[in-house]
């Protein structure tokens, strides 16, 4: 296992960060154990939730599996691993893109959730780490003060530094071990940077590390993986690691390890992008109900904010001017909390909880068919909770959402207020190709938007316009992309 903590392509690092990195290693030992000479058995299943719909194979760590996984192994030809973790929606639902896209090309993708293995070092140390973090989101939702002074300048600025990855390339050791016994030959595609280092460290020979965010962040760096990127401004930011060291100028990345490849989205969604918008805009001419997609995640957070758009559209929705879409992913005490607030919300919504056939159907009829009132959607299951959302907004007029991964997605936008400095990047971007809104930093602002949604027709239809000559331009094929190049790693 190579040492990765002391130097990032070139750059070395101060002493005293990298003592503090070993440090940090220890702690985590002492806490959660180390399995550094385990050797966890790997058996393989279909996905029951997105096995037939994106051709998803479960990779399981010591277990047992069902009948067909004991029989199952590796399809070193074909067999693409997709790296993840559960942090949020965010990262599963870059997998399922990623999934999505390989599945189209006839590659079989492998999914390895490194949060899901729970005797394992490596999910205590993501998982503790995911539960500080959605502790982060929450009390910054709530709190102002915390939000300037803590959260914002730590998800903006201290991810942001090298010294951060010093200290997860450390923790990425412990990560190691779950891919023991995984063929060093399979390319892995990873959606967060801790499976990419992890499986660098474990001696992977093919790693492709997708990074999600438009805002360049030493945290997502994996040396040894081939970087890509969903943006240019991104691609320029990471290969002059710009201001990652303060004002200091440093080595660049070598040209070779990162790569704009456009947008992670999934091959179901790009493939129907005019249909789907020629529908938005017909609607919009035949003065349909506007359908908004509300998506609620990160434990509820940022309620307030879609309490106070559910309000404002009550009397749309009556009137048959608008129709509600709510996803609160599997937070069911979101739409509950959200019910007791809004005593009128009952009246006219129906619940599609925990029947995915149900809500399939939903959402396939919904592209052609009428539909009105307000839909709220959960699944226990995290798989459908996240994917609930990818098959809705394709009947969707405009996708409700902070400006986070789903930023990328081509669909009609209005962005909330984000979580995260980082995540106003995102907006800016969308913006600027054209494909969403401004960040609506507050709820006037918000409602504001709404309103013009609602009102005026051309900027529903300029949205659609410019996500059709975007797909012409080739923004929202990276999926394909980062699948290709893993795919070619491997065959040099």
């Amino acid at each position: 296992m190579s040492e990765k903590s002391k130097s990032i392509f070139g750059n070395p690092i101060n002493e005293k960060v990298y003592r503090k990195a070993v440090r940090t290693k220890e702690r985590n030992i002492k806490k959660f154990g180390d399995d550094t000479n385990a050797n966890y058995p790997i058996s393989i299943e279909k996905n029951a939730y997105i096995g037939d719909s994106l051709g998803v194979m479960n990779v399981l760590l010591g277990e047992a599996g069902g009948p067909e996984a004991e029989n199952a192994s590796f399809d070193t030809e074909k067999g693409i691993i997709v790296g993840n973790i559960r942090m949020g929606f965010g990262h599963y639902r870059i997998s399922m893109a990623i999934a999505s896209a390989a599945k189209s090309m006839g590659y079989i993708p492998y999914w390895m959730d490194l949060n899901s293995y729970r005797q394992t070092t490596c999910t205590k140390v993501i998982s503790a780490q995911n539960d500080l973090y959605s502790l982060g989101s929450r009390i910054s939702g709530k709190s102002r003060l915390f939000n300037k002074l803590v959260w914002e300048p730590m998800n903006y600025e201290g991810f942001r530094k090298l010294s951060y990855n010093a200290s997860d390339q450390k923790n990425a050791e412990l990560m190691a071990p779950v891919y023991g016994n995984v063929p060093k030959e399979i390319p892995v595609v990873a959606t967060h940077v801790w499976p990419a280092q992890a499986a660098i460290h474990a001696g992977m020979k093919y790693v492709v590390n997708a990074i999600p965010d438009n805002w360049p962040m030493a945290l997502h760096f994996a040396e040894g993986s081939l970087h890509t990127v969903q943006t240019n401004y991104a691609y320029q930011g990471y290969r002059i690691l710009n201001g990652m060291q303060g004002n200091d100028v440093l080595k660049p990345m070598p040209d070779d390890d990162l790569m704009y490849v456009g947008h992670y989205i999934d091959h179901e969604l790009v493939s129907n992008i005019e249909a789907d918008c020629e529908r938005r805009i017909k609607r919009r001419e035949e003065k349909k109900p506007m359908r908004f997609l509300l998506t609620i995640g990160g434990a509820g957070a940022q309620k307030e904010i879609f309490s106070a758009i559910i309000r404002s559209l009550l009397p749309e929705i009556y009137a048959k001017k608008a129709v509600l879409y709510v996803n609160v992913g599997d937070y069911r005490n979101v739409w509950e909390d959200l019910l007791k607030e809004i005593p009128k919300l009952g009246r006219v919504s129906r619940e599609h909880f925990n029947e995915w056939d149900k809500t399939q159907k939903f959402a396939e009829k919904a592209l052609t068919g009428e539909t009105y009132g307000v839909h709220a959607f959960w699944h226990e299951n995290i798989f459908e909770a996240v994917y609930c959302t990818n098959l809705l907004m394709r009947s969707c007029d405009v996708l409700v959402t902070k400006p986070s991964e789903l930023a990328f997605y081509p669909v009609p936008k209005l962005f909330i207020k984000r979580v995260g400095g980082h995540e106003q990047w995102g907006a800016i971007h969308s913006a600027e190709i054209g494909d969403g809104t401004l960040e609506c930093s507050d709820i006037p602002h918000t409602l504001q938007m709404i309103k013009l949604f609602m009102e005026e027709n051309g900027l529903l239809e300029n949205m659609c316009t410019n996500i059709i000559k975007n797909k012409e331009a080739g923004i929202y094929n990276g999926a394909y992309k980062v699948v290709e190049l893993a795919m070619a790693k491997k065959n040099k």
